[in-house]
C-alpha cells in the first residue's frame, strides 16, 4: 500500500478525532468591527492554520527564487574562469 495514502488517511483521523472532541466548544472571535458569537473551536484554529500558511507562501518562493539566481551566476563565473585560464597558459600560473 502506498505510504503517502496511510499518511493521508492518518491526517484524517486525527483532524476528525479533533471536531469531534470539540463539536460542542465554541468561542467569540471580535475583528475590531464587527464580532462573530459561537464560532467552533475547530473552524478557528483551521482558519488560523490556512492563514499562516498563506501568509508565509511568500517568503517560500521569494527563498526559492534567491536560491536559483545565484546558482546561474556561479555557472556562469566558472565559465568565465575557464576561458581566462585557457587565455593565460595550460594551468593559469604566471
Amino acid at each position: 500500500m502506498p505510504w503517502r495514502l496511510i499518511v493521508i488517511i492518518a491526517i484524517f483521523a486525527v483532524l476528525l478525532g479533533f471536531i469531534g472532541f470539540n463539536l460542542t466548544n465554541t468561542c467569540d472571535i471580535s475583528l475590531g468591527f464587527k464580532t462573530f458569537h459561537g464560532v467552533p473551536v475547530y473552524l478557528t484554529v483551521f482558519v488560523s492554520f490556512m492563514l499562516g500558511m498563506v501568509s508565509s507562501l511568500p517568503f517560500f518562493i521569494f527563498g526559492i527564487l534567491k536560491k536559483k539566481k545565484p546558482k546561474m551566476q556561479e555557472f556562469s563565473d566558472s565559465a568565465e574562469k575557464t576561458k581566462k585560464t585557457d587565455d593565460q597558459g595550460s594551468y593559469g600560473i604566471d
